[in-house]
């Protein structure tokens, strides 16, 4: 492609909303432009980008067995009513109506619709399993859309189902798409890591996150560098100390503690560590069918975190939320900031395994301006009620016996979950089985935020300058950059003869023949990403050389211009080389 005959149109500045890296160069580089609050148009240059991470996973797709559909991106409200999510789905789903006013959304995902599929054209174990997946346009009405693509309302989405007979069958379905997503992210170039995840709102029994690892990541990942063990922080088991619960070597005092409310503030004041504090979370359990909501304290050690999911499994505590002030006052007759578990007997404690496992330590009153210190389980109060409801940190030793965890940021691009029957039992998707009975299909999903992908990837891939483009999804992969194309002979001749070169390796190449100053020329094709250049001027030419540059190369290369392509091609890396299955 020559650049003179292409739509490029970079830009000095990013606008003031673009708050992320990938959302700032996506813009400037000319990938995308911004129609309205969450929703943006793929320029031709963001677009070659968007078709290659496409094909990647349409290849890998097809190679483990899936079959590729397409299905209505409007779908009938009656679909999601027989699975309950279309009052569950809340705000996010985007309800229209047509002109008879009958209800349908613009669907967020397509369980619903893939378990109408099946339901009518599977019938029997012999026809089992299927895979079905499609790469559509999907639409969530985020409440606040922002970092560019990454958290957009509309976005192009990958999504899967395979209908397996039984779980056994489902395990080898889920394995085969956790490996085709294996590869998939390995041959876009991407350093990635997968995570034991949480089910979320999909339900299920388990499921895994793909993330690719960047600083500006939302999500937290905890790992074990000596081992393969991964997990999203929401799920990562954090281990009972292996040490016994020491002995009380402390009476129970109060402490004055005027003014002072956090477990820091209490620490500094009275010069303990803060890992002998216990920080109170009061919670309300609302139980439903009219019943009153019940209190429950939860208690974390000082310099730990709530992890709510983890807090949300606790029997009998899920649905909660947090008690307000005047819940908290009225029952506990003392304000936040001052709570403890201490002289409360009728009050639910769960306490974390690690707050279970401390001495003489320090936690509130009960009343304005006093802590207590040297408070002792089983002496100073019972025993608590136990279980794991604090995100793990750096340091805690690996769930797996191997090592110590670390904490790295992650962008969520995939997710894969075993559904079981959570979605087939609902909607009557069965199958006649050997013996003649019928039997709901075991169910999987799986799913890759395409456009999330792109902006993951230059989240992870870029410098000062701009993008860097891994080669397998970069819109060109060599740029040949001539030095006064239309000034001199000598360079239009020998760009033109190179750049045919290139073409016919099967190299997608981009011949900047643009009438621009040098410096113009070069900027812009370090903030577009193309991973490889070619300059080519007529200083080198004299002596029958260009100078080729690896977008993270420190300095050009001389090469001869007559093995200019050969050299370059060598140099590519274009994902191709596939991994066993």
């Amino acid at each position: 492609m020559r650049a003179s005959q292409y739509y490029l149109a970079t830009l000095k500045e990013a606008p003031q909303e673009a708050e992320l890296v990938s959302h700032k160069l996506m813009l400037r580089a000319g990938l995308i432009r911004k129609l309205g609050s969450g929703l943006y148009s793929w320029m031709p240059l963001g677009l070659r980008v968007l078709r290659k991470v496409e094909q990647v996973v349409r290849e890998e797709l097809n190679a483990a067995g899936a079959l590729e559909m397409l299905a209505p991106p409007i779908q009938p409200a009656e679909l999601w009513k027989e699975t309950g999510r279309w009052d569950l789905y809340g705000p996010m789903m985007l309800r229209i109506e047509d002109r008879a006013k009958r209800e349908f959304c613009y669907a967020p995902t397509a369980e619903e619709v893939l378990c109408d599929i099946v339901r009518r054209e599977v019938k029997s174990y012999r026809q089992l399993p299927v895979n079905l997946y499609q790469i559509q346009t999907k639409f969530r009405d985020e409440i606040r859309p922002r970092f560019g693509v990454m958290r957009a309302r509309e976005f192009t989405m990958k999504d899967a189902y395979s209908f397996d007979a039984d779980f056994e069958g489902l395990k080898k379905s889920y394995d085969k798409m956790y490996q085709a997503y294996t590869r998939i992210f390995t041959r876009l170039g991407l350093e990635f890591r997968a995570v034991a995840a949480d089910t979320g709102e999909i339900g299920g029994t388990g499921s895994h996150e793909f993330q690719v690892i960047a600083g500006s990541g939302e999500d937290a990942i905890a790992y074990s560098p000596r081992s393969g063990y991964a997990a999203n922080v929401e799920l990562a088991e954090a281990l009972a100390p292996a040490a016994p619960r020491a002995a009380a070597t402390r009476p129970m005092k109060k402490e004055a503690t005027p003014g002072k409310h956090t477990c820091e503030e209490v620490a500094e004041y009275l010069k303990i560590p803060l890992t002998k504090t216990v920080k109170s979370i009061v919670v309300m359990h609302e139980p439903g069918d009219g019943k009153p909501p019940e209190m429950a304290m939860l208690l974390v050690r000082g310099d730990h975190m709530l992890n709510e999911v983890k807090a949300s499994k606790v029997k009998d505590l899920n649905p909660f939320r947090f008690a307000t002030n005047a819940e908290i006052e009225a029952r506990l007759e003392a304000p936040p900031g001052s709570l403890g578990p201490v002289g409360h007997p009728d009050l639910r404690v769960v306490a974390d395994r690690t707050v279970a496992a401390m001495s003489d330590f320090c936690t509130g009153a009960n009343e304005e301006g006093f802590h207590l210190t040297g408070v002792n389980w089983g002496r100073d109060l019972p025993e608590p009620e136990v279980a794991d409801i604090r995100n793990v940190v750096a340091g805690d030793p690996s769930p797996d016996g191997q090592g110590t965890l670390e904490i790295a940021r992650g962008i969520e691009v995939g997710h894969v979950f075993q559904l079981r029957t959570a979605y087939t039992e609902k909607m009557g998707v069965t199958y006649i089985d050997e013996k003649g009975a019928a039997r709901p299909m075991e169910m999987g999903c799986y799913g890759i935020g395409v456009t999330r992908v792109v902006a993951a990837a230059i989240e992870q891939n870029h410098d000062e300058r701009g993008i860097i483009w891994p080669d397998p999804m970069a819109p060109f992969v060599v740029a040949v950059i001539p030095m006064g194309y239309r000034k001199s002979e000598a360079v239009k001749s020998a760009a033109d003869r190179l750049y045919a070169e290139l073409q016919a390796a099967g190299l997608d190449v981009l011949l900047d023949d643009r009438d621009e100053r040098p410096g113009v020329l070069l900027a812009d094709q370090e903030l577009i990403g193309i991973p490889h250049r070619i300059v080519v001027g007529d200083r080198g030419l004299k002596e029958g050389m260009v100078e080729y540059q690896q977008r993270r190369d420190a300095g050009a290369t001389k090469v001869p211009l007559a093995e200019a392509a050969e050299y370059t091609r060598s140099r590519v890396h274009d994902g191709r080389i596939r991994q066993p299955a």
